[in-house]
């Protein structure tokens, strides 16, 4: 198996899908503008400077669809992916999928964004395989606001891929290739673990990091 791994976030998508939801369900009413705003701007700050609580962060981020029920959500996700998400994917981010599929790659969307907001934008990709934060349900099937087994954060990244392998009778050292593209400093776990990083529209941190291991830099986006 060649296996091609890649973040969403600021990788695939020129924006943070988790915070461009939360500003979403903010424009539809569903929360306060200004005190939702500024917590969701500070997760997102924590997110970028390595300091994230992923578990607090996801109770706050869930918050709109525990209150207002899965059908209601699922039907504002669908107008979220027609007018953030649709219009926000470029032409070069689905050429390097098709790319790879193209090449016989095994693709797979690994995020530290929950798989509520994620499913649909991977599908959107045409990438059937997803990694994401897994949300925990209730004995009715509501989502709780709890994370369910490892979060795909940091070195979960890779812990989440080995239990992918594993799912599939393989480990790390059955694979052909493995690469992974990211923008950020906290997937240096998994860009460290596979045969080819790709530092994709890195910040200053990873910029430097790349730079001084001669690994390639992708900008796939202006």
């Amino acid at each position: 198996m060649r296996l091609a791994l890649f973040d969403l976030d600021h990788t695939l998508l020129p924006l943070d899908s988790d915070h461009a939801w939360g500003e979403f369900t903010v424009r539809i009413g569903w929360r306060d503008a200004a005190e939702f705003g500024r917590a969701n701007d500070r997760f997102y700050q924590a997110y970028k400077d390595g300091t994230l609580d992923i578990h607090e962060y996801v109770r706050f981020a869930t918050g709109a669809v525990r209150e207002r029920g899965m059908a209601q959500a699922q039907a504002a996700h669908e107008r979220f992916m027609a007018e953030v998400i649709r219009p926000a994917i470029t032409d070069p981010a689905r050429a390097l999928v098709r790319a790879h599929q193209a090449a016989g790659d095994t693709v797979v969307i690994v995020t530290a964004t929950n798989e509520f907001v994620t499913r649909p934008i991977a599908r959107a990709f045409g990438v059937d395989e997803l990694i994401a934060i897994d949300l925990a349900t209730g004995p009715d099937g509501a989502i709780t606001g709890d994370i369910r087994g490892i979060p795909s954060f940091r070195q979960g990244k890779v812990l989440r891929v080995e239990q992918w392998l594993a799912d599939r009778g393989l480990r790390w050292s059955d694979l052909q290739h493995t690469t992974f593209y990211s923008d950020s400093p906290n997937d240096l776990p998994l860009l460290e673990k596979v045969h080819e990083p790709v530092a994709t529209n890195p910040d200053e941190r990873l910029s430097a990091v790349a730079r001084e291991r001669g690994w390639r830099i992708l900008q796939l986006f202006e």
